[in-house]
């Protein structure tokens, strides 16, 4: 009896520390579900410890809802896709509830709630980590899913460090990070948006939530991946395609796609910190035009305005702000000058006054307008996440479209203060829904953005352009972003690609990086790389530092001037194919700069650290960028044909190739099959090109299209039909290159057509209709001498392509060329 007795104590002692654990368990989980109610599209449970909501947005598009209270009334700041009607099956047994769509199934476990996602083959997609599903840690809910053998997760928006994310965490808090290394967490924007990719499926997980969101692919555990908020509720989109490609698609039809942006935002700005006086301002413009590096934008940094204070300008430096932008625009220029949401604190301040009188600024609880320190001093700053604070923001626009600006450089607005450590307890509108800076930090910026592109679209009565440092997910619908104060190396130069590229696949298709670097002096390789590389980059910006060196092309000889020249100028003669590419990424959220991911998802080789730096430009160019100190560069060919852009040299796919690295040359290839539409230099998208469209077509095994666009590049008259689109389409199978019937009201700038074909080396004559064309043997020259006004010698050697060509009409009907 005493053995007995003994033997039975581990056991209770056992079943009384479980019994313990569980009832003061610090970490509550869902639990099981104990009520189902179904409404159409929609799943709407209650649980032991929480409440849950399953929404079927589209057949690809599934929503999970959970908290551990009955919910609050919804509101999103990124979400603007709505539910769509869908043909779905709901049913339910004792043990599972199944939510069936033509595109996806989901499956949730009803003893101990947990979800997973599969094909409509039944392959799995997704699970949650069974035993962790979601559960809380205090205010903090988190969601653990299963990670799959050989899972990679790209994505995340402005995050350094590798392209596959695997093994790594990462926080969402937006950050001012002057100098930030190439390995540093958070930056300064915030996009709760990645992809998973394993066993041949991939899929997209986007958490909407403003709180401090972190996101661990496996770093520090090898059981699960995570991601979970500081506060709020698990607010979550699950995402499924075949394609990569239509996974962003559905992510930014439900956060919203860039609007189109002027034609002028497309060309190359040159920037410092900073341009002042006016006379210097004028000197920049000028020494652009006499060394005939097309341009069409200079940016103002904070010395133009009175003591840093914002809506003013520094009349000892900028005597007529609106006779010195009209000047720049005789000479093809537009003005961006930078905006910061501080307002200084000064007594008779008109900005600071108006604002103080129609009760615009954040506070404190007991009703004080919070102040915090920047540039100008001790400054309050608009709530930008109430309509009060918009409406106000939307009329000191008013004072930039009087003195002729352009374009809207939204900076420090994450918000940034001196101190970097503005209080929990600050109180914003948050549209209505009264809330803390824990909940409103991250959309701040982008609520910014948003103000200053609604005011100028009011006040400037046409297209404008807003670039911002901070956003969150949707900041897209209203602003391009730049990745901040990065620094003058090499490290940073490829980190940079990197960042642009995963933006990309986070929704943001119009980004940028400080060419040549904010902070330090490039060497002469390195801004003579990076100018190269700024030429295939979304948004052209040339930005150096006030104790750096002038970084403008001429400031570096001879040599470099002519590399600039001659990458810019590519850039102009590429117009055509960029605007295109812009307006496709307006319509289908496809991003500019792409990930080879996007494109060959399942090439093991994309995800290498060796090959995670290429990338495609648009969907025809392929660019390969390598540090500025190698000599030799080994770059990846993936599936297809490929051509060396500058020669015409083939290159089968599927195979790694080390190639030199000459200072004068960017690696960039075509792929088979694409359709690049290019005109004529010219020094500004203010200046005409000729009536010639050059259309290069390239030979490859698979059919593809393009679809080209045109409008007047400023106004929104292309909303109503004023615009010239026309898809091109090559099938290698019917030996064919078709010109279908163009749309829209607008007439092309275009009066010829002038085929240049790649890789044709067979064909001698092309048909069209009953009229047979005889091809002309020639070459064509993407570098060397830009233009042949250009008075300097060429003194680096001109590569040219072998092609053959024909000049036709353009008609705007149907065009079949049979080759």
């Amino acid at each position: 009896m005493k053995k007995k007795y003994f033997a039975l104590f581990p056991l209770l002692f056992l079943f009384s520390v479980q019994q313990s654990f569980s009832q003061y368990n610090p970490v509550k989980a869902v639990g099981s579900i104990v009520s189902v109610q179904v409404d159409q599209q929609q799943v709407k449970l209650k649980t032991g410890n929480a409440f849950a909501e399953i929404t079927v947005y589209t057949p690809s598009v599934i929503r999970v809802r959970i908290d551990n209270k009955p919910f609050q009334p919804d509101f999103s700041y990124a979400v603007v896709g709505k539910v769509l009607p869908v043909k779905v099956s709901i049913n339910q047994n004792d043990n599972e509830i199944n939510i069936v769509t033509d595109s996806l199934k989901a499956v949730i476990q009803k003893k101990q709630f947990a979800i997973a996602f599969y094909t409509p083959k039944g392959e799995l997609i997704n699970e949650d980590e069974q035993g962790l599903t979601t559960s809380w840690v205090g205010q903090s809910v988190t969601t653990y899913k299963k990670m799959q053998d050989g899972e990679h997760f790209i994505g995340l928006g402005e995050k350094t460090g590798n392209l596959d994310r695997k093994g790594q965490g990462y926080t969402n808090w937006n950050s001012d990070v002057y100098g930030y290394s190439i390995a540093q967490d958070p930056l300064y924007s915030t996009i709760p948006f990645y992809i998973g990719i394993h066993h041949q499926v991939n899929y997209g997980i986007f958490l909407d939530n403003t709180y401090q969101t972190d996101f661990n692919f496996g770093a520090s555990n090898n059981r699960f991946s995570s991601f979970g908020a500081r506060g709020g509720e698990m607010n979550y989109y699950f995402i499924y395609h075949q394609r990569l490609a239509d996974i962003i698609s559905s992510y930014t039809w439900l956060t919203g796609r860039m609007p189109l942006p002027p034609l002028w935002s497309l060309g190359y700005q040159q920037n410092r910190y900073s341009y002042y006086p006016e006379s210097e301002v004028m000197r920049i413009a000028h020494t652009l035009r006499e060394n005939q590096i097309p341009a069409d934008g200079i940016t103002l940094d904070i010395h133009y305005m009175d003591r840093y204070q914002l809506f003013t300008w520094n009349k000892d430096r900028f005597p007529d702000p609106a006779g010195m932008n009209a000047e720049l625009k005789k000479l093809g220029f537009k003005t961006t000058v930078i905006v910061d949401p501080g307002i200084k604190v000064e007594k008779g301040a008109k900005a600071y006054e108006d604002g103080l009188s129609k009760d615009v600024y954040i506070k404190y609880p007991d009703g004080q307008p919070y102040t915090g320190e920047v540039w100008p001093g001790w400054c309050n700053f608009p709530d930008f996440t109430s309509v009060k604070g918009r409406d106000w923001w939307h009329k000191q626009v008013k004072f930039f479209a009087d003195a002729g600006v352009s374009g809207i450089w939204n900076d420090m607005n994450e918000f940034s203060t001196w101190g970097q450590k503005a209080p929990d307890n600050i109180l914003f509108d948050y549209d209505g829904r009264p809330t803390t800076h824990m909940e409103a930090h991250n959309v701040f910026g982008m609520q910014m953005a948003r103000a200053s592109y609604e005011g100028a679209v009011i006040q400037l009565k046409e297209r404008p352009f807003v670039l911002s440092r901070s956003g969150y997910a949707g900041l897209q619908r209203y602003s391009a972003m730049w990745t901040g104060d990065n620094r003058a190396e090499d490290s940073h130069m490829l980190q940079g690609v990197r960042l642009l590229n995963s933006l990309g696949l986070s929704g943001v298709s119009f980004s940028a990086m400080d060419v040549g670097g904010f902070i330090g002096n490039p060497s002469t390789p390195l801004y003579a790389k990076w100018i190269q590389l700024g030429a295939f980059i979304p948004y052209f910006r040339n930005h150096s530092a006030n104790d750096s060196r002038p970084s403008e092309p001429w400031t570096f000889g001879k040599d470099v001037l002519e590399i600039a020249r001659d990458y810019i100028s590519l850039r102009y003669k590429l117009m055509p194919y960029l605007y295109s590419t812009f307006y496709e990424s307006t319509q289908n959220g496809l991003p500019v700069m792409r990930s080879l991911a996007i494109n060959y998802t399942f090439d093991q080789k994309v995800m290498w650290a060796d090959y995670q730096n290429q990338y495609e430009f648009g969907d025809a160019f392929m660019v390969a960028p390598f540090e500025s100190t190698k000599d030799f560069g080994q770059v990846y060919f993936p599936e297809g044909t490929w051509y060396d852009l500058y020669t015409g040299a083939k290159e089968n796919g599927r195979q790694e190739k080390i190639v030199p690295l000459k200072i004068n040359k960017l690696p960039v290839y075509v792929k088979g099959g694409s359709i690049i539409p290019m005109q004529s230099l010219i020094q500004s998208t203010a200046e005409q090109p000729t009536d010639t469209l050059y259309l290069h077509v390239y030979n490859g095994n698979k059919a593809n299209s393009f679809v080209y666009y045109e409008d007047d590049g400023k106004s929104f008259d292309y909303q109503k039909g004023n615009f010239y689109k026309r898809s091109i389409a090559f099938d290698p199978a019917k030996r064919t290159i078709t010109l279908e019937p163009a749309t829209g009201n607008y007439s092309s700038h275009f009066k010829y057509i002038k085929l240049i074909l790649h890789g044709f080396d067979q064909a001698t004559t092309i048909r069209s209709g009953n009229e047979t064309l005889k091809l002309q043997d020639g070459g064509f020259t993407f570098l060397g001498a830009a233009s042949n006004k250009t008075p300097y010698d060429n003194v680096f050697p001109v590569e040219s392509c072998v092609i053959k060509q024909v000049t036709i009409s353009n008609n705007s009907g149907n065009v079949q060329l049979n080759y």
